[in-house]
């Protein structure tokens, strides 16, 4: 989780950036400012733990199909689990 704050910080930064540069050629995007940049990083930082527990669900739904429960059956069977 740490990385994806790094990089979600990179690329605020990298945004940041390309704003002061934009800025200093004296080309004026009415879109992009720095409100919209920092809903952009707001949106990256819910959005990103949000993938990770959708992916969670998603691979805990794995223990509900026929293949898994057959392998649970082993498992318990052979005293693994």
């Amino acid at each position: 989780m740490d990385k994806a704050k790094q990089y979600v910080a990179m690329i605020g930064g990298a945004l940041g950036a390309l704003l002061l540069f934009v800025q200093s050629l004296d080309f004026q995007i009415e879109w992009f400012n720095e409100n919209t940049i920092n809903s952009f990083i707001n949106f990256l930082t819910a959005v990103i733990p949000l993938g990770f527990a959708l992916y969670g669900v998603y691979k805990n739904q794995y223990l509900l199909t026929k293949k898994s429960q057959k392998q649970e059956e082993v498992l318990k069977k052979n005293g693994l689990k």
